[in-house]
């Protein structure tokens, strides 16, 4: 990584890896996952410090969290206990030395000016490894927390629209400017520094709703979004790809992926079935319900099949099995159009070293990744 990182490097995460890799939620208690297994992950400072070193000197690309203001109640209260994100990230990027960490923000919680100088200042902990992941909606019973409406999704994305100009207009620095937007009256703005390099953090947004894809395919360098099948995956990029270039856009394509990875595909199997099934928080995933229809409709109806994939980390993907067959379900997922996955564990520093030694190998073997890709040290 140069000292300076130009916007090609940020948005590359400073690797040439087709498939990007990253984990997903460990500032979260128990994860992702919605179980009682006692092995689920812990959450704590501790294991997060202990993950992202671990990732790192792996030449993962980048670790991405989930901010939350509650539990999901049930048994277990899973994501009950979490650290809120842009904090949590500079406390990460001080960690570590090549990996990129993301803040999530919820965008009507933050006033942009704020926003925008604690990007900056984890940018420049990090020396250019921040990503800003914006979410212009969130669950009805957080906002009620801050007293604030959630709107519908047209307008949160208009509201978040014009959140994101302001930040990375500051982020350009130079004279005092006003803004007047619909939601925004503000004026003799001003910011310094600017991010580190002088090039902006990547931003990354969720969508799964047609109003959230667009704002993505418009704003962000990368859209987050989820897919039912293999075969679904690839109508979902096409898609994407056909959107953004109708705003003259190219944008990189994530989603989120539920890796038990196990010597032999009946053990990893057997587990999956075990902490999704037969120990899931049932509570807690009815909880999140009636959220992840509005969300995640092409990811939730119901179904028992659905509520298990709900229980075993948000909807994401499946991939469940012997390395061989790991990687393999990978590799389709890229061959369908996705540029970076990020990963859940249900307990990452014990799940993931199984992975990094026999998954990532194979994944280089195949020419989608390369083990001397990693970025060296800029400390």
């Amino acid at each position: 990584m140069s000292v300076e990182p130009a916007a090609a490097q940020r948005r590359e995460l400073y690797s040439p890896n087709r498939l990007k890799l990253g984990v997903f939620g460990p500032n979260l208690s128990s994860g992702l996952a919605k179980t009682k297994v006692p092995e689920r992950w812990s959450g704590s400072w501790r294991d997060n410090v202990a993950l992202a070193q671990m990732l790192d000197d792996a030449g993962m690309e980048f670790i991405l969290p989930v901010g939350r203001w509650k539990g999901y109640g049930g048994e277990t209260d899973p994501q009950a206990a979490t650290f809120e994100t842009l904090t949590w990230a500079t406390g990460m990027l001080a960690a570590t030395r090549r990996i990129t960490v993301f803040g999530t923000v919820h965008v009507p919680l933050i006033h942009p000016v704020y926003a925008a100088k604690m990007c900056v200042t984890a940018d420049h902990v990090g020396t250019g490894r921040f990503g800003l992941n914006v979410v212009c909606g969130s669950h009805q019973n957080e906002f009620e927390m801050f007293g604030e409406p959630l709107r519908p999704s047209a307008v949160a994305y208009e509201y978040g629209g014009e959140w994101l100009a302001i930040v990375t207009r500051l982020w350009e620095g130079g004279a005092p400017f006003d803004f007047d937007g619909m939601f925004f009256h503000l004026r003799g703005l001003e910011a310094l520094p600017r991010p580190f390099g002088e090039t902006r953090p990547l931003v990354l947004n969720a969508g799964n709703s047609p109003a959230g894809k667009t704002f993505a395919m418009h704003y962000a360098d990368h859209l987050f979004t989820g897919f039912g099948t293999l075969e679904q995956a690839a109508e979902t990029t096409r898609a994407i790809r056909d959107g953004a270039a109708t705003f003259g856009r190219t944008v990189g394509i994530f989603s989120a992926v539920n890796v038990v990875c196990r010597p032999t595909t009946r053990e990893a199997d057997d587990y999956y079935r075990y902490y999704a099934d037969e120990m899931a928080d049932w509570a807690a995933v009815d909880a999140i319900a009636g959220d992840v229809r509005r969300r995640q409709a092409a990811n939730y109806d119901g179904r028992r099949e659905d509520r298990v994939r709900q229980a075993a980390g948000y909807g994401g993907y499946p991939c469940v099995g012997d390395p061989d067959r790991v990687a393999d379900e990978l590799a389709k997922i890229s061959a369908a159009g996705f540029g970076g996955l990020a990963l859940g564990f249900v307990n990452y520093l014990d799940e993931f070293p199984y992975f990094r030694d026999h998954v990532l190998p194979r994944l280089e073997a195949r020419g989608i990744r390369d083990a001397t890709a990693a970025s060296p040290s800029h400390h």
